[in-house]
């Protein structure tokens, strides 16, 4: 029996694909569950090394008879992928510093801020290029937009340059004390709670909740897993996914490979829409 809250008033949902452009592979299994109507968001890598207007055109025109999806931009500011901008510091052999090593720069307050801006704003103005108008919301990869000095770096950019997108913050809803487990989603409700207050201070808004976290280990089982993502997430609430299938290029760029043709599976199954039903929820 599900833990979702009483179904009786369908809750609408954003179920968002991440890391459109990384890859042609990546990207044509997100348009792919577009068009079946499996996802209705999805961010994109404008960073990506092969990432071109034709996937960009080919993403866009999914909206030309209605909105079918909403196109976020995934800011991106972790390796292997390489700034927009020309005097970004500091870089790992000309790519953007890895993970771990981004984050100890963010936590110590080591990036300077106006070099920060300059990127996201060069990330911005090219989605703009590309698409021929603002993104519906920002995100970014591997969550960085959360992180301390970026945060403020992007809520400068959006208030700036979109004001009517929205913004990904990744606090998860009141769930049962069996989600302390989830040490990823703990980490991401500790950084959301400053980033809900400062994005609410300048007017902008906030998914009001956010599931979708799991450690990517060979064993994840992505269909057991996504029912729960459902459970107490309000209406109006975001679940991530990175489905795709897996070409020589993705391998070249990120670990999560096989995962998300995992994922993809699972949702572009029969079992996906039923568990929805279940659990009383709508793509948006």
């Amino acid at each position: 029996m599900s833990n979702s809250p009483a179904t009786a008033a369908t809750r609408r949902i954003w179920l968002c694909a991440d890391d459109y452009g990384i890859s042609a592979s990546v990207s044509t299994a997100i348009r792919d569950l577009i068009v079946r109507g499996r996802l209705n968001a999805t961010s994109v890598m404008v960073v990506a090394p092969e990432f071109y207007r034709s996937e960009a055109s080919s993403l866009a025109i999914l909206n030309s008879a209605g909105q079918r999806v909403a196109i976020g931009l995934h800011v991106t500011l972790t390796g292997p992928f390489r700034p927009l901008s020309a005097a970004f510091t500091p870089l790992a052999a000309g790519a953007f510093l890895p993970l771990m090593r981004a984050a100890r720069h963010a936590f110590i307050g080591r990036y300077d801020q106006n070099v920060l801006i300059t990127e996201i704003s060069s990330q911005f103005d090219r989605f703009v290029q590309l698409f021929g108008r603002a993104p519906d919301f920002i995100d970014g990869h591997h969550h960085v937009h959360l992180f301390p000095q970026i945060r403020s770096a992007v809520l400068a950019v959006a208030k700036r340059s979109a004001p009517q997108a929205w913004l990904r913050q990744c606090g998860r809803a009141p769930s049962l004390l069996s989600r302390l487990r989830d040490r990823k989603g703990l980490f991401l409700d500790f950084l959301s709670r400053s980033f809900r207050r400062r994005a609410a201070a300048l007017g902008l808004r906030t998914n009001p909740a956010f599931a979708g976290t799991y450690e990517f280990t060979d064993g994840a089982d992505f269909a057991a897993l996504f029912p729960r993502f459902l459970d107490y997430l309000p209406d109006g609430g975001l679940v991530m996914c990175h489905p795709g299938f897996v070409g020589a290029q993705l391998k070249t760029l990120d670990s999560l490979t096989t995962l998300r043709e995992r994922e993809y599976a699972y949702l572009a199954s029969d079992a996906f829409p039923k568990v929805l039903a279940e659990h009383g929820v709508v793509l948006a």
